[in-house]
């Protein structure tokens, strides 16, 4: 119970807990769109070059382990369903698709040449192999 003597504190808004808590939201959003980047392969280890060249167009992912298993864009598959996979992923085989391979720097020549192999089996597509730029480390 107020006194009738005593004056009335003014109401006032506390701004600086809001704004910490949209800086931390802000923070946040920051943060996480860092890892919103689009990567079709899995995470190899890539061989380094001087003369990578960025491929402006990139259809098709196959991924070739250290451990020499393949994917394609990230979904598991053995080289033998390797050719039908890419078939059904093709939509217009008119118009040239690129078939970028990722292989890990561990991996065989052989098996990069078998897996290379396979894939030319398909008419309608061109071959890329990923390296990572040697100038940027």
């Amino acid at each position: 119970m107020r006194l009738p003597e005593e004056n009335e504190t003014p109401l006032n808004i506390n701004l600086v807990p809001m704004i910490d808590v949209i800086f931390a939201i802000l923070a946040v959003f920051i943060i996480a769109s860092l890892f919103l980047t689009r990567s079709q392969g899995l995470e190899v280890n890539l061989p380094q070059a001087a003369t990578v060249a960025l491929q402006q167009k990139i259809d098709l992912t196959v991924t070739i382990t250290a451990e020499g298993e393949l994917a394609l864009n990230r979904q598991p598959v053995t080289l033998e369903d390797l050719v039908p996979a890419i078939r059904n992923q093709i939509k217009d085989s008119s118009q040239t698709n690129v078939v970028t391979i990722h292989a890990d720097e561990a991996v065989s020549h052989g098996r990069v040449v078998a897996v290379m192999d396979r894939l030319r089996e398909v008419d309608s597509i061109k071959l890329a192999i990923a390296a990572q730029n040697s100038s940027e480390n």
